[in-house]
């Protein structure tokens, strides 16, 4: 188990100079638990408080509201820890895209969030740069796993090593999606599809879509999975799923300019030049296909319940498990988040890991299910009747998510100080192909021969 680990010291830079570079200095420091056991449980009176940074608090709706009903419940199980919750600073269309910066640029001035939620695209530097204290030395291995297996439930084999590193625990897999297939079977009815037979290749989308756009006269299917605002991790999930990946598994040379990655992106660059999907960003896509607007989209369950209020009373909302590419097997990936803690003052950090464990619980994985649509990690939760056994009967746009659960693979983080350039250069060329008809193969290699410079040395 590792004793040390990177910390922050180098603090003279401006953060927007450290958002530039994308690192914080590779000093490293004890954490404050090494050696000395875990920290100590708090008094029933000791008067904690601690700040909870989560991208959740920049979307409104369903998502702010869950939150906050989750942390007045938190509250009253603790009344002597106060929660302050925030989200990131920026302004970014999609807040999950602020996080980094917000805690480099809250570190700087010397106050970052006790707790944060952070993507599993961002793994690595959370770890080696932004200083995630591990946990399993904050409350020991055995406290950790003993959250994992849960007051009744436990988590899903596939998502509970998400946040590790080298076999110690640094974040707990927190909200995550696999990539799901939402489609409007209002629209295909309209379209002469049979909306019980959805498709279950690529080819049998872009047939759909074809017949969806000249019929009805709106957008075909839209994929979220082809701008750098969306991130990485269904385009991962759509190169695995054609043979390839974007980065070897020593992750120590990129692939994204590899037939498979090439392939994908020329896909989904036909499905736009044929007219099947229209040339929409992220945002215009998701509430394009709320309004009724789309016949299919490829798109993570946080965006589920925007789905099912647009559908209400006016058009049939149905999902099913992502197309593969022929006979090939699907790989999801997995979207989302883990919780870590910054915390270095002990008392702050029991705080924290107390806010950790009650957020990933089963009584917080109900309420976040039926509330915004995640996935609720501790499966069992399901076939429960006083769980969410009836939720899910009545729900079953849950059935893809948690079919694909079962052969679920991580979302890979790029390595690195200059992980979010890498990954950025990656989705401009898969953007620029798809969006802007520039040549698929061509822009991949200019863009990986670029990110390839960008590479930690050995």
């Amino acid at each position: 188990m590792k004793k040390t680990l990177p910390a922050l010291v180098a603090l003279v830079t401006s953060a927007a100079a450290l958002t530039a570079c994308g690192g914080l200095g590779t000093t490293t420091t004890e954490s404050s638990a090494s050696g000395s056991g875990p920290v100590p449980e708090l008094g029933p009176d000791q008067q904690v408080s601690i700040v909870f940074e989560s991208y959740n608090y920049g979307m409104a709706g369903a998502w702010t509201d869950t939150f906050n009903a989750l942390i007045a419940d938190f509250t009253k199980l603790h009344p002597n820890i106060k929660v302050t919750a925030q989200k990131p600073q920026g302004n970014s269309p999609n807040p999950a895209t602020d996080t980094i910066s917000s805690i480099q640029s809250q570190t700087v001035a010397g106050t970052p969030p006790d707790v944060a939620q952070l993507g599993f695209s961002d793994l690595d530097f959370t770890i080696h740069q932004l200083g995630a204290k591990p946990l399993d030395d904050l409350v020991g291995t055995e406290s950790v796993q003993k959250n994992f297996d849960g007051a009744k439930y436990p988590y899903a084999p596939t998502a509970r090593t998400l946040g590790d590193w080298e076999g110690t625990t640094y974040g707990v897999p927190f909200v995550f999606s696999t990539p799901v297939f939402y489609y409007n079977a209002t629209l295909f009815e309209q379209a002469g599809l049979d909306p019980t037979q959805p498709p279950t290749t690529w080819d049998q989308v872009a047939d759909a879509a074809a017949a969806i756009a000249a019929k009805t006269g709106k957008g075909g299917v839209y994929l979220d999975c082809l701008t750098k605002t969306a991130k990485d991790w269904c385009f991962q999930s759509l190169v695995r799923s054609n043979g390839g990946q974007v980065i070897s598994d020593d992750r120590s040379t990129l692939t994204f300019a590899d037939d498979p990655a090439v392939q994908v992106t020329a896909m989904a660059q036909d499905l736009v030049r044929s007219g099947a999907t229209p040339k929409l960003s992220q945002q215009q896509g998701y509430e394009a296909f709320a309004r009724g607007d789309l016949g299919m989209i490829l798109e993570t369950s946080a965006i589920q319940g925007t789905f099912i209020k647009g559908a209400k009373d006016k058009w049939d909302l149905r999902a099913t498990t992502m197309p593969a590419f022929a006979a090939k097997t699907t790989v999801p990936t997995n979207s989302g988040a883990s919780l870590f803690t910054f915390a270095s003052d002990p008392a702050k950090q029991r705080a924290s890991w107390e806010l950790i464990k009650y957020l990933t619980s089963e009584q917080a994985y109900t309420k976040i299910a039926q509330g915004i649509g995640y996935l609720p990690l501790r499966t069992g939760l399901v076939d429960d009747p006083a769980g969410l056994q009836d939720w899910a009967q009545k729900n079953p746009l849950l059935a893809p998510n948690l079919a694909q659960l079962k052969s679920m693979e991580p979302w890979i983080s790029m390595p690195g100080n200059n992980y979010l350039q890498i990954r950025d250069g990656m989705m401009d060329a898969v953007e620029a192909s798809v969006y802007q008809d520039a040549d698929p193969k061509s822009t991949l290699e200019a863009a990986q021969k670029q990110a390839s410079t960008l590479l930690p040395a050995e």
